[in-house]
């Protein structure tokens, strides 16, 4: 099951049901990104919407438009407190006829009083409830867009009330996600996280007790599907590494919000061309066929768009007869948007090359993956020192190599580790920029962890690894698999341990365990990566030939490394052990 198409066939239900005719689709900020990232502009205006107006237009000072009495308006926002003044507001002076209102999630009570109340006019011709809380990025990847997500890496006695509205949206958006899905599962979290535990009982507290009517899907067995909720903070290593594939690089190195990559900040020859671009596999059959393909295949794959466009330009060329011109003419706006959609890829590959020509990405990279698949402290002490002394080597990518060897020698490597750290200084680091080194060992290190993220906890984990490396790899700069994986494999076949991962309900630990679910939904709090996001998708793809456990996966917000350290970052301004 798409999670874009259970939001695209939400959005069709909501312009059909204003009926034929031009309408205006009135949204939030939030439910703009939604919205946004299922539809283009085009298929927006094919559904006869002539507008896409926030609904806060007027108090943030646009100019108000004429009243629009003979126009519908279609009315999808977050049930927020917000939301519902500024609904109040304009049915006490309506601006268009008719109003449809579409409610992102569960909506209270007192709140449908309060609308019901306010419209004096008699201008509502109704309320739904379409749940779509949720901004799908890929088809089986999500994120909340939580603001403020940082948060997350905060123990709960640091920002207690921000924490607390942090967590209450990742309830109302998983709560939007089972019911968009029809799912009422199994809830099991990982018990070192007071925050996956909080939120696990919060959902199945919503779920099974305060909403149990409305999840109450009969035809489902209970135990086929779980909610597992996770930390990020259980594999800091993940969100450190520099990525090699096209959608992770492009988010790693140069950025990407719900699909869009903003190319005007950007330094190079290429970024004057473009300003922001669209990456969406919804929207781009290309991206769609190798978002997931590593550096090499992708240069391959774009050499051959070039080529398959230039055979289509020169075919455009020869024009001789009036038939000619005709067929050109005729054929110029698909003409003219494969030119767009060949100079995108072009101009993003040209960025990701000049980065890490620049920043030496290729030779870093190879040592990160070392440190995050393989032990050897001497060896990778006098690797890591010696790419800190290379004035080509940027000050960041000095920082995550030291931060990654932090995570991998904590409890053995700590004499190096100094060593590094003081190094790290005389390279120009500033000091709060070296705190993220106790930071992330504070907040991530090994005391805190479940999961065995080096793979040397257990006798058949060691041995594993020794037999991978026996094999080699098909590519060293894609070696690390995220202990996502891990995690869900020991889940499909029913040996993720309760002690690790208690199952919520009184009765329901006993037999947690050793279910084999049919589908899992993975929430990540702290945020997600799209290095799982890859995983994730390859490994939907052998299941649905193969047969298996599906997964969903979903987090607070999607990390890139400097989002990763910018989050530690706020962890230790709110301690005190940075300014």
């Amino acid at each position: 099951m798409s999670l874009s198409s259970i939001v695209r066939e939400y959005m069709k239900k909501m312009l059909a049901e204003a009926g034929k005719g031009m309408k205006v689709l009135l949204v939030d900020s939030d439910t703009m990104a939604i919205v946004s990232s299922v539809y283009t502009q085009s298929e927006i205006l094919a559904q006869e919407v002539f507008l896409v107006e926030m609904l806060d237009a007027a108090d943030n000072g646009e100019p108000s438009q004429e009243s629009l009495q003979h126009m519908k308006a279609v009315c999808f926002i977050r049930p927020t407190a917000e939301n519902f003044s500024l609904l109040k507001r304009a049915f006490h002076t309506p601006k268009y006829g008719e109003y449809i209102v579409f409610f992102s999630n569960i909506v209270r009570d007192a709140y449908l009083h309060e609308l019901a109340e306010a419209d004096e006019h008699e201008i509502v011709k109704g309320v739904h409830e379409y749940y779509a809380d949720y901004v799908p990025l890929d088809p089986s990847h999500f994120t909340l867009s939580v603001p403020e997500p940082y948060y997350c890496f905060f123990p709960p006695t640091l920002a207690p009330q921000a924490i607390r509205r942090v967590k209450d949206r990742v309830v109302q958006g998983l709560a939007s996600v089972m019911l968009s899905m029809k799912r009422r599962p199994m809830i099991r979290y990982q018990r070192s996280s007071e925050h996956a535990r909080s939120i696990g009982l919060d959902m199945w507290r919503l779920m099974y007790e305060q909403e149990a009517g409305l999840f109450d899907f009969r035809r489902q067995k209970w135990s086929d599907t779980v909610l597992l909720v996770v930390d990020r903070l259980d594999d800091a290593v993940t969100p450190l590494l520099t990525q090699w594939t096209y959608q992770a690089m492009v988010h790693e190195l140069i950025g990407m919000q719900n699909h869009r990559v903003d190319l005007r900040q950007l330094t190079g020859r290429a970024s004057t061309d473009q300003g922001e671009v669209v990456l969406s596999h919804e929207q781009d059959k290309f991206y769609a066929a190798h978002m997931y393909d590593n550096y090499g295949d992708l240069g391959q794959a774009i050499k051959g768009l070039v080529d398959d466009f230039q055979k289509v330009s020169k075919s455009n060329t020869n024009i001789a007869s009036i038939e000619d011109m005709q067929k050109f003419v005729e054929n110029y706006p698909e003409f003219r948007s494969k030119s767009g959609h060949v100079s995108k890829h072009v101009t993003v590959l040209s960025e990701l090359n000049r980065i890490i020509d620049r920043r030496r990405l290729m030779t870093v990279s190879a040592h990160e993956q070392e440190l995050a698949c393989s032990s050897s402290l001497t060896t990778h002490a006098a690797e890591t020192l010696a790419l800190l002394e290379d004035h080509l080597v940027e000050a960041d990518e000095k920082l995550r190599l030291v931060l990654l060897f932090a995570l991998r020698y904590q409890q053995e490597g700590m004499r190096q580790l100094a060593e590094l750290v003081d190094r790290l200084g005389q390279c120009g680091v500033p000091r709060n920029r070296l705190a993220l080194v106790d930071g992330v060992l504070r907040i991530a290190g090994a005391a805190q962890r479940t999961g065995d993220l080096f793979g040397t906890k257990t006798f058949s984990a060691r041995a594993s690894k020794m037999v991978s490396s026996l094999k080699g790899v098909d590519n060293v700069y894609t070696q690390h698999q995220p202990l996502l994986m891990q995690t869900l494999e020991n889940l499909s076949k029913g040996k993720l341990r309760e002690a690790d991962y208690p199952t919520v309900g009184s009765s329901a630990s006993a037999v947690g365990s050793k279910e084999r679910p049919l589908e899992v939904i993975v929430f990540v709090v702290g945020g997600t990566t799209y290095e799982e996001a890859r995983a994730v998708a390859l490994h939907n793809a052998t299941v649905a030939k193969d047969g298996g456990m599906k997964v969903i996966l979903g987090g607070t917000c999607v990390h890139n490394s400097n989002s990763f350290m910018e989050h530690v970052t706020e962890y230790l301004k709110a301690s005190g052990q940075i300014r």
